[in-house]
């Protein structure tokens, strides 16, 4: 009785370590996926924005102005949004089959109508996988003091 025991216990530890291995990768991947979207904001990259966002993508600012895929796109490629450099800390990712939750604080530099400026804003990504890809399906911004 205390083998099967011990084999019971051993099969759901080894089953929680693949869960638990399976997840990192995955969070590697959203990891990635965010670093490459905003260097796609950085350098207006309408391939690049057009291949990680979803076609159902809403984009919410944190003025309350909600945006779809277009007119995120266009207002990045036009230079109406001009990000010339963005950082982030604090990231959370969390994992729920195929949707990614990530939560971070967003440090930018930007360019408003020619004049340097710097935001500060809190940050939530909803990323969905399609086709094995990462896609941003959804973006809320908040005011950070």
């Amino acid at each position: 009785m205390k083998l099967k025991h011990a084999v019971i216990i051993l099969i759901f530890s080894w089953l929680s370590i693949i869960t638990a291995s399976a997840q990192i990768p995955a969070e590697k991947q959203v990891a990635a996926a965010v670093d490459t979207l905003y260097k796609a904001m950085v350098d207006a990259d309408k391939a690049a924005l057009n291949k990680l966002t979803a076609a159902e993508l809403s984009f919410g600012h944190s003025s309350g102005k909600v945006e779809d895929k277009a007119a995120f796109m266009e207002a990045l490629v036009s230079g109406k949004s001009d990000f010339t450099n963005i950082t982030t800390s604090s990231q959370t990712i969390t994992i729920a089959n195929d949707v990614a939750i990530v939560r971070h604080i967003l440090n930018g530099e930007i360019l408003d109508g020619g004049k340097p400026g710097t935001v500060k804003l809190g940050i939530l990504l909803v990323w969905k996988k399609q086709k094995k890809q990462w896609v941003l399906l959804a973006r809320q911004a908040y005011k950070v003091p």
